[in-house]
This record gives structure tokens, sequence and C-alpha cells, in this order.
């Protein structure tokens, strides 16, 4: 019975290959879109979850008034923690971006390489987080100066041979310092939050050699907020309950009343928030996971409303099989089992395509979204499960569905030809159709949104001119005693090359973030609650406003002589707009020479600076105070237009020749704001490619039908034609139904489409309104592609000889 059921399925696809061949690669195009995002969402869901320790593992965070969280926290909170309170089990820190620098092995001439995922890590990292040891032991790390290497880190540094024992320069704001490597770990998976490729002790930071002249850096203040702090808790702990005796403890201890609190998140919510209405700190973004989920299930509906649509429309031309099999014994059930083995026939045929597609197309997949996906990620069963499910349930929903129809056909209209007559299956076809139009327009609609609110971001002026800006890293070797000398040498060099027209040393640069920020600062005549709020802190050189187009709106700049002063001398700040506006102050003028306090210092505000776009548009302009200091993290040179190529190898030969040792790195201001757009890029290519996914597997189904349209109504093409219509007119004829469908569609999408744009634009404080543009173009945009995909079939049959269309009655 069954192999009967497999061969007459066999028979019935291959007899009807335009019907088949639609079937099969538009159920494989839905489930090869739907299984890529998948892999996505799966790999996503997947981050930090191979932890032994996950369910008692809590990161502590900082949340200030606003509610705002952060991940930097003083380091001398963990050991105070650990002592008071009985429900801390053990707790760990490592840090991000102090130990940034270069690095390079002793001894060898080799330059110095710049390592981003680096950093200073408590001794039990090994063993508080399921990260593998290959060789050592973590205790190694209790020691000063002493680092681990992943493997990848120590065939880049060792190549072959065996770096137990090896020794490293490390070279960063602390100076250069020599440190021993004790161990080797396996390089940390893709999908963890924490990546270093190198890691070296926390315990070298007790050293007061090591951190010198850098007080803030020690590991038990509670003052300076650079380092992140992990717990495991105790079972049975209710981290909501605990975080709020952490915040009376920070009260009870804090020097500062700064309104900040203590909040504990659990690590497996660091990556994707616990919720979409969880505002605390996360390295992902629930809303793209689900945004890019629904996509996913909206592509596959399309993909099996085609099967069903073309499923009830090709039954007609089954109706007299089906009573026949029925008058000469055939039960409901067991047709049932014939038409639901042609669906999985099909659907097993459409799996096998979606799979090959899927290895075609995986490698411009990974490259869309910026991660190493495979179909291999089956691993990561959860988010796997929930979705294969989906997949099988669905197609054998639609496959059910299909077969309920075909074999409930009453046998007696069948066969009296009364079954043609039926509105029902043309009124479920036409309803399928508008849903997945629906669906294809609401894809553009959100597409052109997207792509209107990146050009905007980018091509909106920032407030400060970022044209030929380059900025070079300043040096992190060899600043000894003779490198302020060596600093002076360069600037004077630069200020010689007639193809820099200007230049700034500074700490902060715009199109990256700030030095820090902070909290403290009041007016003489303060609110409670002034001291609470936080500034944005941005340490720059008397140059700094002139060489990025800076305008001051009232007042002065800084001169060459206040920013030699030392940090702690120092009587004087710039403010932006936002910054003098949070002090209470209504204008410029009024701001300008007023003495403020930090804490229990007192500054005057000399200056105040048009605001600007220091960040991606994307965020509101920050609360600035400019700070004056002789830095020499980032140097910004503007250049003269043309042979940029050029000049910036000039700008390397001088930076070689005066800063020996040091890797020249560079970036372009503009290049670097574009960047922080990159996520919307991605979702932005991301709902291209579903759009036009959507659109085909559409396009293939109404092709279908209309194909089918055209082979019912052949007999009165041909009629028409003899009478003497129009090869225009049977055209239009064709087209006015299906378009009238579009057209129902774009009146159900527009309204949904617009509201899901509204919310997503909420997340941007510099957003622009949806135009009605962007509908009409949609809405355009859908009418040529249904014109195109129904014109060529009824074009075809309006051209088709009458004489052949009547015979073929």
């Amino acid at each position: 019975m069954i192999t009967n059921y497999i061969k007459i399925a066999w028979r019935n696809l291959v007899r009807n290959k335009v019907y088949s061949f639609i079937n099969v690669v538009g159920l494989a195009l839905g489930i090869a879109a739907f299984l890529l995002i998948l892999e996505y969402i799966s790999f996503e869901r997947s981050y930090d979850n191979f932890h032994a320790q996950l369910p008692y593992m809590v990161r502590l965070l900082n949340e200030d008034v606003k509610g705002q969280t952060w991940p930097e926290i003083e380091p001398g909170w963990a050991p105070r923690v650990k002592e008071r309170f009985p429900e801390v089990k053990d707790y760990c820190r490592f840090e991000f971006g102090v130990s940034q620098g270069v690095v390079k092995t002793a001894g060898s001439g080799e330059e110095p390489i710049r390592e981003k995922n680096i950093g200073f890590v408590e001794a039990n990292f090994f063993g508080f987080f399921s990260f593998p040891l290959l060789s050592g032991q973590s205790k190694a790390l209790a020691k000063p100066n002493v680092v681990f290497l992943s493997e990848s880190a120590a065939r880049k540094y060792f190549g072959t041979q065996n770096p137990m024992g090896e020794v490293l320069m490390l070279s960063n704001q602390f100076g250069s310092a020599p440190f021993t490597v004790e161990g080797i770990y396996e390089d940390i998976p893709l999908n963890s939050d924490i990546r270093y490729d190198m890691v070296f002790s926390l315990a070298t930071m007790k050293s007061k050699g090591y951190i010198e002249g850098n007080d803030w850096a020690s590991l038990d203040n509670l003052d300076s907020q650079y380092i992140n702090t992990f717990f495991t808790l105790n079972e049975g702990v209710d981290p909501k309950d605990f975080e709020k005796k952490l915040t009376a403890f920070r009260d009870e201890l804090g020097q500062e009343e700064d309104g900040v609190k203590f909040r504990l998140q659990p690590f497996r919510y660091t990556h994707l928030a616990e919720s979409l209405s969880d505002t605390r700190h996360t390295t992902g973004n629930l809303k793209y996971v689900y945004m890019l989920g629904v996509i996913a299930l909206l592509i596959i509906l399309i993909a099996w409303f085609n099967y069903v649509n073309l499923s009830t429309a090709h039954a007609l031309k089954r109706a007299g099989e089906v009573g026949v099999r029925k008058v000469i014994g055939a039960t409901q059930r067991m047709l049932m089992g014939q038409f639901l083995g042609e669906s999985l026939l099909v659907t097993v045929l459409a799996l096998g395509g979606a799979i090959l597609l899927i290895q075609l197309l995986q490698p411009l997949f990974n490259e869309l979204v910026g991660k190493e996906l495979s179909l291999g990620m089956l691993g990561y069963t959860t988010t796997w499960f929930v979705g294969l499910a989906v997949l099988v349930l669905g197609s054998l929903g639609a496959g059910a569905f299909t077969a309920f129809r075909l074999s409930g056909f009453n046998p007696v209209e069948t066969l009296k030809g009364k079954l043609t007559r039926s509105t029902s299956g043309i009124l479920l076809r036409k309803s399928l159709v508008v849903v997945q139009f629906t669906i294809s327009i609401v894809l553009i609609l959100a597409t052109l949104t997207i792509y209107t609110q990146l050009r905007y971001m980018k091509n909106k002026k920032l407030g400060i001119n970022t044209e030929r800006l380059l900025v070079v890293k300043g040096p992190d070797v060899g600043k000894d005693s003779s490198y302020a000398n060596r600093r002076t040498g360069f600037i004077s060099e630069i200020t010689q090359q007639s193809f820099i027209s200007d230049y700034c040393v500074s700490g902060s640069v715009p199109s990256s973030w700030f030095n820090f920020a902070t909290s403290g600062f009041t007016r003489p005549d303060f609110s409670p609650g002034d001291e609470h709020k936080s500034y944005s802190f941005a340490i720059i050189d008397s140059r700094y406003l002139n060489t990025y187009g800076m305008t001051l709106k009232a007042g002065r700049n800084f001169t060459p002589e206040e920013c030699k002063v030392d940090w702690n001398q120092n009587s004087k700040v710039l403010m932006n707009e936002r910054a003098i506006r949070q002090l209470g102050f209504e204008t410029p003028e009024e701001a300008v020479r007023t003495r403020i306090r930090w804490d229990e210092r007192e500054l005057e505000i000399i200056g105040v600076v048009q605001d600007y776009h220091h960040t991606g548009v994307q965020r509101a302009i920050e609360p600035i105070i400019f700070y004056p200091q002789n830095n020499n993290a980032f140097y910004t040179l503007r250049l003269t237009a043309g042979e940029l190529p050029d000049k910036i190898a000039a700008v390397e030969q001088m930076y070689r020749s005066t800063f020996p040792g040091n890797p020249f790195e560079y970036f372009f201001v503009d290049d670097n704001f574009n960047k922080q757009y990159t996520s919307e890029q991605q979702y932005g290519n991301l709902f291209t490619t579903a759009s036009l996914w959507a659109i085909l597997i559409g396009c293939m189904g109404l092709f279908g039908l209309v194909a089918f349209t055209v082979e019912q109504r052949t007999r009165e093409i041909g009629i028409r034609k003899v009478l003497g219509a129009s090869v225009g007119g049977i055209v239009a004829l064709l087209s006015k139904d299906f378009l009238w469908l579009v057209l129902i569609a774009i009146g159900i999408a527009s309204p949904i489409a617009w509201y899901l744009m509204e919310q997503w634009l909420q997340n941007f404080a510099n957003r622009i309104d949806i135009e009605w543009w962007i509908f009409a173009v949609a809405a355009l945009l859908a009418i040529l592609i249904a014109l195109a995909t129904v014109g060529y079939q009824s074009v075809r049959a309006a051209l088709m000889n009458p004489v052949r269309s009547l015979r073929s009655e």
C-alpha cells in the first residue's frame, strides 16, 4: 500500500512538472530562509551557555538615577562584598580596555602588535569560568607579571615551539613590563561575551611599581570604575533581594552620594536581555532577534501558503480521480494517506533542496551577518527544537489541510462536474494571495524605512568638520624620560608639512568614546539631585576645537599654558551647551566665568562649545566637560585634498622615525563614524534579503495560480479572441483580479508597517519621520512585481491561436 502511494505521488509530480517545480522550489526557498535565520537566532541565544556554574553566576552592574546601567565597577567592591555577605560563594574580576597596548616577544627585533582582546584577570579566572586550560595551572595567575595565551596567540607569537616559560613584553599606559607565559588555553568560543586572546595576571596591578602614578588603578579603590565583577551566589539566593543589600552596603561605604545603585544581572542575560522591557546592559539585541524570528516565520508562512494555494487549485483537476476512487470503494482515510504521502514527498524534496541551497548560500549569509554560522549549530537544542518543530508541524499541517480538502470531495458532485462552480476554494486562494503580498509589502516598507534612516544618520550634520581628518594612535612603547622631547619633535615635524593644515593631540576624539563619564558637578546654588547627573569627560589640548571645526558659543578656548598644568592643579573647564543646561544655566553667557564644584574641587567655566555629535547620531548628544591636558592618546591631523595615500605614507615615516618600536595605526574620522552604523547596515541588508526572498516565493505562487487560471479559461479566451477582443483587453481581463488582491494587500500592509517602524524608530535619538513617498514606492514596487508575474502568463495566453484554444476543449 505504502509503495503504491509513493509510486502514484511520484507519477503525479512528474506529470505536472510546472506545478511540482513551483511547489518544491517555493518550499525549498522558504525552508532555506527559515533555517538560515534560525542559525543566527540559535547562535545569539547560545551565548555563554557553556559555563558550568551558569545558574549561580551574576554580573554586578551600576545603575544611575535615569535607569541606565553599565558593567564597569570600582575594583575594591568585590573583596569587600565577599567578606561581608555569606550569600557570595566566590567572585572574579577582569577588565577590558585598561591593559590595551602593544605586545612583542622579549628580545626579538619584530615590530610589536597592537592587541585589542587582552585584559588583566583574577587568579581564579579559568576555574570560575569554563574556559579549558591546555597547559599550566590557573593559580599561576595569582603571581604578578604572568600571562596565559590562547592557542591562536601562542602560534602567532611562538609558532610551533613550546611557549611555556617564554617572555612577552606588554607596553601600555603603565609603561613596558615583561610577562612570563605560564599557561595555554583553548581558543574561547565565538559565542562567548568574554573573549580574550591573552590574559595577564590582575595581581600585577597590586604592584606599586607597575601602576606608579596611576593610583586610580589600585585594586582596593572605590573611586575608579574600570573593572568587570562577577559573583557566584550560593544556592537559594535571590539576586533581586540580594542586590538591595548590596546597594545599602554601597551607600554605607561609598565616598560619593551619586545616586548610583548596584544591580545584579544573571549571566545568562548578559548577551540578550531577560525581556524586551529589561533595561540592563547587554552586548546583543533581543529586539532584533525577535524581529528576525518573526521574519523567518513570515517567509515560511508564504511558502506554506503557496503550497496550499497551488494544491487546492490543482485539486480541481483531480476531482474526477477522487470521485472514481470513492465510487469503487476507497475510504476518506485511504485517500488522506495517499495525499499526505504526496505532501510528504514534496516536503522531503524541498528539504533536500533547502539544505543544498544553504550549503551554497552559507558563505554569503555569514558575510551578511558578520558571524561564522553553519547547520552544525543544531547542537544548541532549545531554539533548534522549537524551530524544527514549527517547520515539521507546519509542513504536515499544510499537507494535511490539502489532503483533507482533496479526500473530502463528494463523489456525486465531482462526477457531475459541479465542483468547478464552488466558490469556497476561490475565496481561500484569494485570501492567501492577499496574506502573502501583505507580508511582502510590510518587509518592503521596513527595508525602505531602515535604509532611509541609515542614510539620514550618515548624512546628518554633526556640528563638526570631519573632512580629511586623519587620527593616528599615540605611542605605547618608549614612554620614558625622553618621551616629552620626542613628542615635541613629532609635533614640530607636523607643523612643517604643507599638506597638514591643522592638528591636535587629545585623549578623546569624535567618532570614538570619551575618556570616561563622571558625576558630582554642581553649581554653588545647586538643588538636591544635581550631584547625581552624569557628564561625559573629554581630555583635549588648545588646538582641539579649531582642528575639529567646533564653535564657541561664549567665552574662550584653553591656552597652551593651561594644558600644561598638572591634573589636580587645573581650575578651568569648557562645557558644551547640553552640559550647561543640565547644570541649570539658561544661556552660554550666563555660564561663562561661573565657578562650579566637582566633588571637593572648584572649577571655572571659561567657555561654552556648541553642541555636536561626538558619537553616532543614533544616540542623543551627551553633556560634555572638556578638560585641558597635553595627552598623547590620539594625534588628529587635517590633511589637504588629493594624494591621500602619499600623505599617509609621509606621516607614517615621521611617526616611525620619532617613535620607533610602535605600530603605526590610523583611521579617518568620517569612516569611523560610519562604522557606528554597522549594526543598522547589517539589519538593513537582512531585511532587503528577506524582502526579496519573500517576494520571490510569493511570485512563484502567483505565477502558478495565473497559469492555472489561464488553463481553466482557455476556451473563454479563444471565444473572446474570435469575437474581436484585443490582446490588451485579454491581458487586462486576466490581470485585474490579481491586481485587486495586491491593492487590498497594500491597504492592509501600510498601517501595520507604519506601526512597526514607528516602534523601531523610537530607539533613535535622531530619527526620520515616515513620509508618504515610502508607502508610494512600496506600493508601486508591489504592483510592478505583480504585473510582471501576471503579465507574462496573460500575454502568452492572449497571443495563443484561438483555434488551438477552442480545440483544447
